[in-house]
């Protein structure tokens, strides 16, 4: 069985949805994996048992001469593959020759251009920062294409953001794992239950929301929030005193935590402005909701629409004010039982379509004929 190598950009103690059951779990049925996350507090390298190499953050610019200093014979790979770091990408292009593996680069999520769009909400994007980007972006595309492979979220983050790469492409969206799926667990509330979970912050515009639930006749419902930008919730949540009672801010520590909680929900959301950077692909949150056969209130756009269907496996909505609220109050309407149907519906929908398991042997194949 060939070996893989799998640098992610994350920290060893990550509770992450996404590399776990694709790198660590399926995909190993076809390679030997190893894979890399670094520590901020770790003084060594170490190997884990589960395959898992955990390196201290001041190793990672000499990344794989510290790795043959630990005694790892880097010959051994076959394929290395990078998540988002395109400094470490650089390093591990140079020598390529010496050891002769072949190389990916994962794109999960343009970081470098969201940080840029969210200073231009703030108000802090400079004309710099502009001329700068476009720097970046073209020596980033230049290294992807030195790669045998390029594998990002999506085709539409592809032609979004790095157009110019002409290398073998496969896409790696978001997906659920089919075996780790949640029960709905049907509260007892009369209330409906609303959950959103992830990031808040002025480029999400999540006040359109909450002006949404501000307006809608029937209050009988609960917003659940779980978020790690509290501070920034309980700012914007001034402004809405209306709805302070309806609101519970939760604190999530663990991806078990979070989704348990989802399960003792009705309806998740995932309402995102209408721009490319939101568009190019399914949010994180929309394949928590339906790992629990919690359906879900999302942007109307192309790739959604490509896997769900409105009012059948998913509800759709534009990004305004009237659209959301006059989607919320056709919710509130439904019975528990017409909800539940809409998001069994959606899991089988992504059972078909965005299954880790499938993602993985079909990657397997593509790594396979390089």
């Amino acid at each position: 069985m060939s070996k893989f190598l799998y640098v992610t950009d994350q920290d060893e103690l990550t509770d992450h949805s996404f590399i776990g059951p694709l790198f660590q779990k399926y995909l190993n049925r076809h390679f030997d994996i190893n894979t890399i996350f670094f520590s901020k507090s770790k003084k060594e390298i170490e190997k884990k048992d589960d395959g898992r190499i955990i390196v201290p953050e001041n190793l990672s610019t000499n990344l794989l001469d510290e790795l043959v200093i630990n005694g790892f014979d880097i010959t051994d790979y076959s394929f290395i593959v990078v998540r988002n770091n395109i400094t470490l990408l650089k390093e591990i292009l140079k020598k390529k020759d010496k050891y002769n593996y072949k190389i990916g680069f994962r794109l999960s999520f343009p970081k470098r251009i969201a940080k840029l769009q969210t200073d231009e909400a703030n108000n802090k994007k400079t004309l710099f920062d502009i001329i700068s980007n476009k720097i970046q972006t073209y020596s980033e595309i230049n290294l992807i294409n030195e790669c045998d492979i390029f594998l990002p979220t999506s085709f539409q983050m592809k032609n979004d953001y790095f157009k110019d790469v002409k290398i073998r492409t496969f896409v790696i969206p978001s997906a659920i794992d089919p075996d780790n799926l949640h029960s709905n667990i049907q509260h007892d509330k009369n209330e409906k239950r609303f959950f959103y979970a992830g990031t808040l912050d002025k480029l999400r515009e999540f006040e359109t929301i909450l002006k949404a639930f501000s307006n809608i006749k029937n209050t009988n419902y609960k917003l659940m929030i779980s978020t790690k930008d509290p501070e920034y919730l309980e700012n914007i949540l001034e402004n809405f005193p209306i709805l302070r009672d309806n609101i519970e801010i939760l604190n999530t520590k663990t991806r078990n935590e979070l989704l348990n909680l989802i399960a003792l929900s009705d309806v998740g959301l995932s309402v995102l402005p209408d721009i490319a950077l939101f568009n190019s692909s399914t949010p994180m949150k929309v394949l928590d909701y339906y790992s629990s056969a919690v359906p879900c209130i999302m942007s109307n756009n192309e790739n959604n629409s490509s896997i769900f269907e409105d009012n059948i496996s998913a509800w759709f909505c534009d990004f305004n004010e009237k659209s959301i609220q006059e989607k919320l109050e056709y919710i509130m309407n439904l019975s528990k039982t017409d909800t539940a149907l809409v998001g069994m519906n959606g899991q089988r929908r992504l059972l078909a379509v965005r299954n880790y398991e499938r993602i993985a042997a079909d990657l397997a194949h593509q790594l396979n004929i390089l």
